[in-house]
């Protein structure tokens, strides 16, 4: 299950690689650090800048809460370790 989370998270990181620079997004590299790295308020905060739709901000909380939950500290870095590096191994 957290194999799948970890692929699931650099899938769509792939995605919103933009113009083959080889280097995600700013943005997208800190919404995904808060998302497994980063505190349960941290990423809320960042998940309002985008949408005040309070049905998403609950799930949002939801699947943070989850991954916290679910995730040890390693897996957690071993998610965000994979992410940036198959994005540079895609050059």
């Amino acid at each position: 299950m957290m194999q799948a989370g970890a692929v699931l998270l650099l899938c769509a990181a792939l995605l919103l690689i933009a113009g083959r620079n080889c280097d995600i997004c700013p943005a997208v590299r800190e919404d995904v650090y808060l998302f497994v790295r980063g505190t349960p308020e941290e990423y809320i905060a960042k998940v309002k800048e985008y949408n005040t739709n309070s049905a998403i901000v609950a799930n949002a909380r939801r699947l943070k809460d989850r991954v916290d939950e679910k995730l040890t500290e390693e897996d957690k870095q071993n998610a965000f370790s994979v992410l940036v590096g198959q994005a540079v191994s895609l050059c």
